[in-house]
């Protein structure tokens, strides 16, 4: 399994905004070969701290993903967001390859 972790720092006040987004996410994503699972993860203390996190079969699975084009077709919506401010935050990528379960 591989799992990769998108941590971004939200601007205060915008938080509930940034959750409704994936809240209605597209779900493209969850129709891709060896997804397994999406969850978005609230910090306990720091509210505005959010991490986007995704469960892959395989590490292959995951970079057929990141190059195929419904990846490129959401992240280019991303960058047309009408709230600059969301627009130019940049998320913290992690990616862990799980070894013991």
């Amino acid at each position: 399994m591989y799992i990769v972790h998108s941590i971004f720092d939200v601007p205060e006040g915008k938080e509930d905004e940034v959750i409704d987004i994936y809240r209605n996410r597209s779900g493209l994503v969850d129709k891709a070969p060896g997804f397994l699972q999406f969850q978005l993860l609230q910090n306990e203390r720091n509210k505005g701290e959010l991490t986007v996190q995704i469960y892959w079969e395989s590490k292959e699975d995951y970079m057929n993903w990141v190059t195929g084009e419904d990846y490129k077709r959401i992240h280019e919506l991303e960058k047309k967001y009408p709230d600059q401010e969301l627009a130019s935050v940049v998320p913290k990528v992690r990616k862990y390859k799980v070894v013991a379960e």
